[in-house]
């Protein structure tokens, strides 16, 4: 016999989120992950440890740069990404902010959308100006144009999200990618809410994603983690990043330049954000995500049937002013949906309650199978008021512009029956007088 599922991009999501990125040959033969619970490893003898500190020769030597584990992680999402190569972060936020720290140098201007995670808000308006790079905000993420506006000879990325924080708005992924690649700069796309099984942004021309793999590719709420994939498309030697000039003259001789030509942007995420600043993941925690990632597009299929029905009980429902979830047709990004997530627009919704912040704290006070907490994509259903947690740091007119009032609520649907949820909410909303 010849297991060879490892290594077949031609195989299906579903098989692959099972074998890719992982020969059993290479780890004694362990049929599940090893988790390489080390330090560091041996050097072998003075030639091998050269090669790999030149970085001529693929391989281990201290954890703070890879691990066997992690490897297989980072290669199994790059298969379902359709992606050339991947690095693994502590948390989704050092994922982030470690791209964008290997693209931007002082003096640097990013282009971002308002309806973002309130951390990447934050780190672009409250940290990157510390260090000289400054974020210019679109104005109107609904009309590529104000993308358009936004670029600046100083501009070297933009960055958005598949699906808005809570506002569920998309962008119009395709025409924002042909008008960030015609000004030279890559696209940046956090995949979060969608997962590779529901978008895969790389197919729509997205040149980097990033994710907090701790919420579903992770999917049980256990592990704080971050992933960032390449598309390998991009000419990083365009002559916007010098950063990238000096590393390919230096890298180019003992890496090889066809690795570079596809592989450049982690080559030096991982040599420079990821080693010198230390955000590594545990191998525990890679091994905890490969676990996830085994059932991920079971539960998306679950998570997507959940909240669509969900999302429609609470339009329906006379105390609600409104529910923001593009799988509804009375959505103004259904078509966006439709044409972007043929499979489902997630499982994250936003609600605005009737009667102001007083009626949402009492619905949310009386859910007992929704739990009270600023996490999501966790295979339990979870819920949580924006304006006091996920978005607290933001002033009213910047919550505003992300879609959270007083009265709105974030849900994020679970997998269980779907029965349950509903009940859970229709009896809430008896308490509200």
């Amino acid at each position: 016999m010849s297991y060879e599922a490892f290594r077949d991009e031609e195989l299906g999501f579903t098989t692959r989120q099972l074998h890719a990125g992982y020969d059993p040959s290479e780890h004694n033969r362990s049929k599940a992950v090893p988790i390489y619970q080390t330090a560091a490893f041996e050097l072998g003898d003075y030639d091998r440890c050269v090669r790999l500190f030149d970085y001529s020769e693929e391989g281990h030597s201290y954890v703070r740069f890879s691990n066997p584990t992690n490897t297989v992680l980072e290669r199994r999402i790059a298969s379902l990404e359709g992606g050339t190569a991947a690095v693994s972060f502590a948390s989704g936020m050092a994922a982030i902010s470690g791209t964008l720290f290997n693209i931007c140098q002082q003096g640097d201007e990013v282009v971002a959308v308002k309806t973002l995670y309130g951390g990447s808000t934050s780190l672009l308006e409250g940290v990157l100006p510390d260090y000289g790079i400054t974020c210019r905000w679109v104005e109107d993420e609904d009309d590529p144009a104000s993308f358009e506006a936004a670029i600046t000879d100083r501009t070297r990325a933009v960055y958005i999200e598949c699906l808005g924080n809570p506002g569920m708005n998309i962008v119009d992924i395709r025409a924002v990618a042909d008008i960030a690649h015609a000004h030279g700069v890559p696209l940046i796309i956090d995949n979060t809410f969608a997962t590779p099984y529901l978008l895969r942004p790389f197919e729509t021309g997205a040149d980097i994603v990033c994710y907090s793999a701790t919420k579903y590719l992770a999917g049980h709420g256990t592990v704080i983690a971050g992933l960032v994939v390449e598309n390998g498309g991009f000419n990083w030697l365009n002559g916007k990043f010098p950063a990238f000039e000096r590393f390919h003259g230096e890298m180019a001789d003992s890496i090889g330049e066809e690795v570079l030509a596809r592989e450049m942007f982690t080559k030096r995420l991982r040599m420079r954000s990821l080693t010198d600043f230390g955000g590594h993941m545990s191998p525990m925690t890679a091994f905890f995500l490969l676990q996830g990632l085994e059932t991920l597009s079971l539960r998306m299929d679950r998570h997507v049937s959940n909240a669509q029905r969900v999302a429609e009980f609470l339009e329906a429902h006379p105390l609600v002013e409104r529910v923001n979830y593009p799988g509804l047709a009375s959505s103004r990004y259904h078509g966006l949906a439709q044409r972007y997530f043929p499979k489902g627009p997630g499982a994250i919704l936003s609600v605005d309650i009737a009667g102001g912040k007083r009626a949402a704290l009492e619905l949310l006070e009386h859910l007992r199978v929704f739990d009270y907490m600023v996490n999501v994509g966790d295979a339990k259903s979870l819920a949580v008021h924006p304006a006091s947690s996920t978005h607290f740091s933001q002033i009213e007119e910047e919550r505003a512009a992300a879609g959270v009032f007083d009265n709105t609520l974030r849900l994020s649907v679970g997998i269980e029956d779907i029965k349950d949820l509903l009940g859970d909410l229709e009896q809430a909303f008896e308490h509200i007088r």
